[in-house]
């Protein structure tokens, strides 16, 4: 298979796919696990933004896994791959108070948000659709970061 991208090109965007692609189905799983597992008085506001979260992630995975495909790479997406290579911090199991998710899932946003950023700037010389993709999900993950921090008392 041909590709538009030279090997170098192809290599950093590649990671900035893959890497983008982990992040976001890691937010997904986690959003949801915050989603079922959410106590407090903010239960259903928190509840329906979680969802919104969660749609918006797993949205952008698949445009960013089928770029990568058009690419001619091979998308990771299995349970394995997030697990093991994920760097975003773990919400944990059991009930979670409305305050606990907020603080965790603002702080899995912005840890995520500043990862797109710099593939944002990685593919500034190597793929500019992709760096269009990867900007626009970075804006959808620093606005949900401001909803979950709005919420924050005090």
């Amino acid at each position: 298979m041909t590709t538009i991208l030279d090997k170098k090109a192809l290599d950093v965007t590649g990671e900035a796919l893959q890497g983008a692609l982990v992040d976001l189905l890691d937010l997904s799983l986690q959003g949801k696990q915050a989603h079922w597992n959410l106590t407090g008085p903010l239960f259903r506001e928190l509840h329906l933004q979680l969802d919104k979260m969660v749609k918006l992630a797993r949205e952008h995975a698949d445009t960013l896994a089928e770029r990568a495909a058009a690419l001619g790479l091979s998308p990771d997406g299995r349970a394995k791959t997030i697990a093991g290579s994920s760097p975003l911090p773990d919400i944990g199991p059991g009930k979670i108070s409305d305050q606990k998710v907020i603080d965790d899932v603002t702080d899995m946003l912005e840890k995520a948000s500043a990862r797109m950023r710099q593939r944002v700037a990685d593919t500034d010389d190597t793929d500019l659709m992709t760096q269009d993709m990867l900007i626009s999900a970075t804006q959808d993950l620093e606005k949900q970061a401001w909803f979950f921090r709005s919420h924050r008392i005090g």
